[in-house]
């Protein structure tokens, strides 16, 4: 996460349940790029589209959800899931 603009927050000091944007870390739209761009290249789920990314991108435990979802599907199909259009 050294990308995010988290200086001088210890990733145990983050709550998995805490507000990832706005009043929670304070995380920015480039913020979420970085996550949506980490998320492709680790765990090969993509998120579609701007709505997806705000339920996704929620907390530490949402995007936790989306991606064993996500990759859950993909062990069922053998692709990519939600590539954006």
């Amino acid at each position: 996460m050294s990308a995010l603009h988290l200086e001088g927050i210890a990733p145990s000091d983050i709550a998995d349940d805490a507000p990832l944007f706005g009043e929670g870390l304070g995380l920015d739209s480039v913020d979420a790029l970085e996550l949506v761009v980490s998320m492709e290249k680790t765990f090969g789920v993509g998120v579609p589209n701007s709505e997806v990314a705000g339920k996704a991108l929620r907390t530490v435990n949402t995007i936790h959800d989306y991606i064993l979802e996500k990759r859950e599907k993909v062990g069922q199909t053998g692709e990519k899931v939600d590539k954006p259009a």
